[in-house]
């Protein structure tokens, strides 16, 4: 079978759906089944694949949703194809190929107001179309699926949860680390990243020691100036904050970090938590339906997103050694639950299904 796939997000700086897209391609290089079947990466610009998966690469300008809505079409009618996977939200919605898309979340639908009106619109609009011209829906938590039915009117039976897998970055170091406290992610308003400086400032009052380290494009609406915000604490020196690093220096804040904050009200999966976690770095959660299906007992669960209990909950992650040993030991049974390679198996049959 000829497997087509909107690639676009392999280009320029990958953050989630193009660490998702890749996590499922190195998937497919270690699926046997796969090795049948040729998959054409559709992109604006030259993709990387691995070398082990019979891949292709089909290339044409272009740039949003223009891109995706008359190019894309364009390409995967060249190449032949039997299916098209749409691994971000949205694909388009003409073309003669069946389209598998995977819908991560739904929080622009849910909250609406955490968006610029016409970005929200256009979001809205387009996965809301999408997801009536898929043949399949594929998202990453039975959360997610929830929220599908409810804000997209999608049939339940129309929709496979899949969980994402988990990929080790750092290094899992036993030894003493720093008192660090590591956040990454876009910065979006609904992950409190001003409450957590703020909580992180009070309990740095008491940890004279402590560092925060921020990385993560600034998407919040109405912008919020991190750099501004962290000036105004007394420990804004022990506060850095950038937009991105790239994965050799994101591996080494891993394995850096004594604790790691994701104080998010809304996700699918949230993979940055993941990735904390195999590198033995005990996470912090805003407590959550989806924090609590993802992460069960491996995390230290923040009832609301208050500067006190922020505070508090930082500084059990980084000094009390009971705590944090609760937290790893828990945490290997949550991690086997998520694997790259059985995500990209359920995902090859679910796209063999809709091609067939």
């Amino acid at each position: 079978m000829r497997i087509a796939i909107d690639a676009r997000e392999l280009t320029g700086r990958r953050t989630g759906v193009g660490r998702y897209l890749s996590g499922l391609l190195a998937g497919w290089a270690d699926v046997p089944g796969a090795a049948a079947h040729q998959f054409i990466l559709c992109a604006p610009e030259a993709v990387a694949v691995p070398s082990s998966l019979r891949a292709s690469v089909s290339v044409a300008p272009g740039r949003g949703t223009m891109w995706e809505q008359r190019v894309l079409p364009r390409l995967v009618a060249a190449a032949g194809a039997d299916v098209l996977l749409a691994p971000g939200y949205t694909g388009p919605l003409t073309g003669s190929a069946p389209m598998v898309v995977t819908i991560h979340d739904v929080s622009f639908c849910a909250h609406p107001e955490w968006f610029a009106w016409r970005e929200g619109l256009r979001r809205r609009m387009l996965t809301r179309w999408t997801a009536r011209r898929a043949a399949r829906i594929i998202t990453v938590s039975d959360f997610s699926k929830r929220e599908i039915v409810r804000h997209l009117g999608v049939a339940q039976a129309k929709i496979d949860v899949i969980y994402s897998g988990a990929t080790p970055l750092g290094t899992e170091r036993r030894g003493p680390r720093a008192p660090r406290v590591l956040y990454v992610g876009s910065l979006f308003n609904r992950r409190h990243v001003p409450e957590l400086i703020e909580g992180f400032d009070r309990m740095a009052r008491r940890q004279s020691a402590a560092t925060l380290e921020i990385v993560g494009d600034n998407r919040t609406t109405p912008r919020i100036d991190v750099d501004a915000l962290i000036a105004r604490h007394a420990s804004a020196g022990r506060i850095h904050a950038r937009s991105y690093v790239a994965e050799d220096e994101l591996a080494s804040l891993y394995a850096s970090a004594s604790a790691f904050a994701f104080l998010s009200d809304y996700e699918g999966f949230a993979f940055t938590p993941m990735e904390a976690l195999t590198a033995g770095v005990p996470v912090v959660l805003l407590d959550t339906d989806v924090a609590r299906e993802i992460y069960g007992p491996a995390a230290i669960y923040v009832e609301r997103a208050a500067p006190d209990a922020i505070a508090t909950a930082l500084e059990r992650a980084l000094f009390d050694q009971e705590e944090r040993a609760r937290v790893l030991a828990a945490a290997p049974a949550q991690l086997a639950r998520y694997s790259w390679r059985e995500c990209a198996q359920r995902t090859l049959q679910v796209l063999l299904a809709c091609g067939s």
